[in-house]
């Protein structure tokens, strides 16, 4: 077997995260046929197929499972090794691969990418928005420096930072402000609009109110927080946003914001990294200059 090359199994990890020959190339910054042609190469050294073809989609063949597990941790350590070297000098430099999940990033990013820019000048920050689970994933794969989440995530490999504890606020028509704010118990008989499945604020939103997250819900699930507001406005329900977001979302839809009373739904907000990164020390020092950012959103 010829020698394999770190590009051919960064473009195969591409295609089996993507599942999609044209994402991968996308994602890569590569053609579709180049990228074809390399991973061709790379099962033709290894003398088996890594995937199946199919009209729309691939997906791994079992070898190609047992692939994926060795070479994710071989990228992993490469990339640990650039990290190393970056973590030996005495100023943060280079790439800083930043997850955030989507009911943090469009209220905290504008803030503490200013603060970590002027903090760390020679840093270049890289932004992924998605939802922890897939967050979690791509950190576990080496794909992310850090990530910017709701705590816990309660994995054993992953270091966490609490950097803001929030509470929720209630959002409900405009015409209904000044009246009492429900108990737990009236807003299960309330229409109660949620975003999707997948989100952790939806859970926790259904924890306040003692809602199984399984049980079936007439409503509307919604991919942001801006889509429940404006729903909110129209008089179609209530929903739950974090006090972060009540400025951005609320300035421009009829509604209004209640609290709860206590104790009040609320969430902790913090860093999460590798524990075996050699940049732990680092993204300590990030979390100390994110931290007064948080406060002040």
């Amino acid at each position: 077997m010829k020698n394999l090359t770190l590009k051919q199994l960064r473009y195969f990890m591409a295609l089996a995260r993507h599942g999609h020959f044209g994402q991968a190339a996308e994602a890569c910054a590569i053609s579709q046929p180049a990228l074809s042609m390399q991973i061709k190469e790379l099962e033709e050294a290894l003398g088996t197929p890594l995937f199946e073809r199919g009209a729309r989609h691939v997906r791994l063949t079992g070898f190609g499972e047992l692939f994926e597990e060795r070479v994710r941790g071989i990228l992993r350590d490469v990339d640990e090794l650039g990290d190393l070297a970056r973590a030996s000098q005495d100023r943060l430099v280079g790439r800083l691969r930043i997850g955030v999940i989507p009911t943090i990033a469009p209220y905290l990013l504008p803030r503490i990418i200013g603060d970590l820019t002027a903090a760390f000048p020679e840093i270049d920050i890289q932004v992924r928005e998605t939802m922890t689970p897939k967050l979690v994933r791509e950190l576990s794969d080496g794909l992310l420096d850090t990530a910017i989440v709701a705590l816990p995530v309660s994995e054993p490999g992953f270091a966490e930072v609490p950097i803001l504890t929030e509470n929720f606020v209630l959002v409900r028509p405009e015409a209904q402000a000044g009246q009492p704010v429900p108990c737990r118990e009236g807003l299960r008989e309330m229409r109660l609009l949620l975003l999707e499945e997948g989100h952790c604020f939806r859970d926790q939103a259904l924890s306040f109110c003692s809602i199984p997250s399984g049980r079936p819900r007439e409503g509307l699930d919604g991919s942001s927080l801006s889509t429940l507001v404006q729903m909110v406005g129209a008089g179609i329900g209530v929903t739950f946003i974090p006090e972060m977001a009540v400025e951005v979302e609320t300035r421009s839809a009829r509604v209004s914001v209640a609290r709860f009373d206590d104790p009040q739904p609320s969430r902790t907000i913090g860093m999460i990294w590798r524990r075996s990164t050699p940049l732990a020390g680092q993204l300590e020092r990030i979390a100390q200059v994110i931290l007064p950012g948080c406060r002040a959103a």
